[in-house]
C-alpha cells in the first residue's frame, strides 16, 4: 500500500529527551526565566523551537529568534547527540527497506543537525535522504517539510506516503499536504492528541508500526 515512508526523527526514531532540554535549560537561564518542571520540558519536543518560545514563553518574533539562538548555542556542541535510538528501530528500518519502501526523514528540525545524529547513529544506509528545516528556521512546519520532501523525492502519487511522527504537528501535516499518517505512542504525543488530530493508523510499539509501514 504505501512505497514511500516519512519519519519523524524526534520521538519517533530517537529519544532526544536529555539534549533538548538541556538546550532549553540553557536557554531559558540565560533569560532569567524559572525552569519548568521535566515533564514539561519534555512536552516542548516536536514543534519547532520559535512555535514554543512564544507560546509558552510568551516571546516576540525577535525575542524568539534569541531564544534559538541560545538554545543552539547548547544543543549544537552537546545535545545534538544526547540521544539515543529507540529499541527496534534499526530492525524496522533494516526490514522495511529489505522489503523495498523507500525511506525518508521528514522533520522540522534543522537539516543540518538531522543528517549529524542519523549518520552518528548508523541509520543514514537506510534512508533516502534527510528533509529538515533551515536553519534560519524556514520551512520549519511539519507541512513544508513534508512538501520539500515530496518534491526532493520527486513523488507524483502522495497515495503511496505514510507520515510517522509522535506529535499533533506531524499527522496535521500529513493531513494538510494530503497524505496518510501514524502516529506512535512511544514518542511524546499521548493517544489523546494523535486521535484529536486525525491520525489514520496508531502504533503502540515498534513492532505494531513495522505491520502497519508494510500493509
Amino acid at each position: 500500500m504505501f512505497d514511500y515512508i516519512f519519519f519523524d526523527l524526534d520521538g519517533t526514531l530517537t529519544d532526544p529527551a536529555l539534549g533538548i532540554t538541556n538546550s532549553f535549560i540553557h536557554a531559558l537561564k540565560y533569560f532569567g526565566i524559572e525552569i519548568p518542571s521535566y515533564e514539561k520540558l519534555c512536552s516542548f519536543i516536536g514543534p519547532p523551537l520559535p512555535e514554543t518560545f512564544k507560546t509558552q514563553f510568551g516571546f516576540s518574533e525577535e525575542k524568539a529568534s534569541e531564544g534559538v539562538k541560545k538554545y543552539r548555542e547548547y544543543f549544537a556542541e552537546k545535545g545534538l547527540l544526547e540521544n539515543s535510538v529507540y529499541s527496534g528501530i534499526p530492525e524496522l528500518l533494516a526490514e522495511l527497506k529489505n522489503k523495498g519502501k523507500k525511506l525518508v526523514v521528514a522533520t522540522s528540525k534543522p537539516e543540518e543537525y538531522s543528517v549529524r545524529i542519523i549518520e552518528h547513529f548508523g541509520l543514514s544506509k537506510y534512508f533516502e535522504n534527510v528533509c529538515g528545516s533551515k536553519m534560519d528556521e524556514t520551512r520549519s512546519k511539519k507541512d513544508e517539510v513534508i512538501a520539500y520532501a515530496i518534491e526532493r523525492n520527486n513523488i507524483s502519487d502522495k497515495s503511496k506516503i505514510l507520515m510517522v511522527g509522535d506529535r499533533k504537528h506531524d499527522i496535521l501535516g500529513a493531513k494538510k499536504v494530503g497524505i496518510k499518517s501514524c502516529g506512535v505512542l512511544f514518542g511524546y504525543g499521548s493517544l489523546e492528541e494523535l486521535n484529536a488530530a486525525g491520525a489514520d493508523f496508531i502504533a503502540e510499539n515498534v513492532s505494531q508500526l513495522t505491520n502497519i509501514c508494510v500493509f
